[in-house]
């Protein structure tokens, strides 16, 4: 099984709802960092499990909604708090569909809110 991954860091804002957490139900902004891991058996004629290039493509045309905006006011979170979980969870649903038709097994996005504290969710094909 060949893994293939990388990183970005973008900053984001939101503030969760449905619970009393204190200071976190006040808007407040993370600097999260994110890893994409991509997992397949086996790789292209040139050496390769996915072009990088591509993958680089993808992810940054993705994380271009997210930079600098309230996860509160977008879409995708409507009747949803925008927790770690769901957050990574809706990461990686979206960018696996760019995904679908190549040779990868599964696509896992870690998504960290600071030094200590991450989610994960994979998709598998």
């Amino acid at each position: 099984m060949f893994t293939l991954a990388l990183q970005r860091r973008f900053e984001a804002q939101h503030h969760l709802i449905g619970g009393d957490w204190g200071a976190e139900n006040s808007p407040h902004s993370h600097s999260y960092l994110l890893e994409l891991r991509l997992e397949g058996e086996g790789l292209n004629k040139h050496g390769y499990l996915v072009d990088l290039v591509d993958v680089e493509g993808h992810l940054d045309q993705l994380l271009a909604r997210y930079r600098r905006a309230d996860l509160n006011s977008l879409s995708e979170f409507s009747g949803l708090n925008p927790s770690l979980e769901h957050f990574a969870r809706i990461l990686c649903t979206t960018i696996a569909r760019h995904f679908k038709e190549t040779r990868l097994t599964s696509l896992t996005i870690r998504l960290w809110e600071n030094e200590s504290a991450w989610a994960a969710y994979r998709q598998d094909f």
